[in-house]
C-alpha cells in the first residue's frame, strides 16, 4: 500500500536487529514523543512483563515520567499488587464492572476482530454476515476471510452474547478520558508480533503516531518477546511473580516458568489455542477467580458449547 510507512520486509530485518539496537532505537522513539508533546506524556502500565520493560526504558531517559494503570479487577492479584506498588502510578477505574459488560455485551471470543463480526452479524449487520461467509464487500471469495472468519460463523448462533466491547469500556475508555483531562499522550508496551491489526497498524505509522484522534506512541512495537524476557534478565528489571523465573531452554529460547503472558485473568480470547489454557493453569493456582468465572459468570457452558477443556474434570 502506497500510504505505508513501512513494509513487512522492514519489520524482519528490525526484529532482527541486536537487542542493544532495538534498545537505542526504542529509546530514541519514546524521547521523540516526550520532547514533541512537552513532557506531557505518561506510561500505560498494566502489571505485565512488557509494560515494565517500556517503563523502565523510559525512566532511564526521564526518571519522573508518570505510570498509569488501570484496574479492573480483572488481573491476577500478582500483577495488580505489582501494578499499585509502581512509584509515581496514577490507578484509573473503569464505569461498569466486568460482570457487568459479560451480562450486557458478552464475551471477547475467539479475537477481538471475530467477536466484532459476530456481533455485528447478529444484528444483520450485510458486511459481518458476507466476512462470516468468507466473502468481501463486494460478494467475491476472499482466502483470508475464508481461512480466519468462516469457521467462526456457528457463534451467530451460540446462547450466549459476543462482542469486542470488553477492552474498550474496562481499559481504553478510562484511559481516553484521562488523556483528555490530563492532556498527556500516552506510551503503551504493545509489539507488531501480537497479532495481525497490531502489525498492520506499525506497517501503517511506524513507532509513533502523532497525527490521530488519540495520538499513541508504541516504542516496542518492532520488538519481540524474546527481546522483553531478554532485556527483563540482563537489566535485572522487576516483573509480577505470577510469571515465575526466566530460564533458557534447550534450544536456547527464553520462557518464564510461570505464566508466559497475563493480561486479564479472565479474558478468553485465544483460549481455544493452548492445550493446556489459561482456565485449566487457573483451577490449580488461582481457584477463586476459577470459580467465579466458571459458576458466576456461567464460563463452564460457555467452554462446553465451544468445546475448550477449563479443567472441569479436575472437580471433586
Amino acid at each position: 500500500m502506497a500510504d505505508r510507512k513501512y513494509t513487512a520486509a522492514d519489520l524482519k530485518t528490525m526484529q532482527a536487529w541486536p537487542l542493544s539496537r532495538k534498545i537505542q532505537v526504542a529509546q530514541t522513539r519514546l524521547m521523540e514523543w516526550y520532547h514533541r508533546w512537552d513532557g506531557m506524556v505518561s506510561v500505560s502500565v498494566s502489571g505485565g512483563k512488557d509494560s515494565a520493560v517500556l517503563l523502565d526504558l523510559a525512566r532511564r531517559c526521564f526518571p519522573d515520567i508518570e505510570a498509569v494503570y488501570v484496574n479492573t479487577g480483572l488481573d491476577f492479584p500478582e500483577v495488580r499488587r505489582f501494578a499499585l506498588d509502581t512509584p509515581n502510578v496514577t490507578v484509573l477505574q473503569p464505569k461498569m464492572r466486568f460482570d457487568e459488560v459479560v451480562r450486557e455485551y458478552g464475551w471477547c471470543f475467539p479475537s477481538k476482530e471475530v467477536a466484532h463480526t459476530v456481533y455485528y452479524a447478529r444484528k444483520g449487520s450485510p458486511w459481518a454476515l458476507k466476512r462470516l461467509q468468507g466473502l468481501n464487500g463486494d460478494g467475491t471469495p476472499s482466502r483470508y476471510r475464508q481461512s480466519h472468519y468462516t469457521k467462526w460463523s456457528y457463534l451467530v448462533y451460540a446462547p450466549f452474547k459476543i462482542s469486542a466491547n470488553c477492552c474498550g469500556i474496562m481499559k481504553e475508555a478510562p484511559l481516553e478520558k484521562y488523556e483528555k483531562e490530563s492532556g498527556k499522550h500516552p506510551m503503551v508496551g504493545t509489539m507488531a508480533v501480537e497479532s495481525e491489526r497490531r502489525r498492520q497498524a506499525w506497517y501503517q505509522t511506524g513507532c509513533n503516531h502523532f497525527d490521530s484522534k488519540h495520538p499513541i506512541s508504541k516504542p516496542l512495537s518492532f520488538w519481540t518477546n524474546q527481546d522483553v524476557l531478554r532485556y527483563i534478565r540482563d537489566y535485572d528489571v522487576p516483573i509480577a511473580s505470577v510469571y515465575g523465573d526466566i530460564v533458557e531452554d534447550k534450544k536456547g529460547k527464553l520462557k518464564t516458568t510461570g505464566e508466559q503472558r497475563t493480561g486479564c485473568s479472565l479474558c478468553v480470547v485465544g483460549c481455544h489455542l493452548d492445550k493446556t489454557n489459561k482456565y485449566q493453569r487457573l483451577k490449580q493456582t488461582h481457584p477463586d477467580i476459577w470459580d467465579y468465572g466458571i459458576n458466576s459468570l456461567n464460563l463452564g457452558e460457555f467452554f462446553d458449547y465451544i468445546g475448550v477443556n477449563y479443567g472441569k474434570e479436575c472437580e471433586d
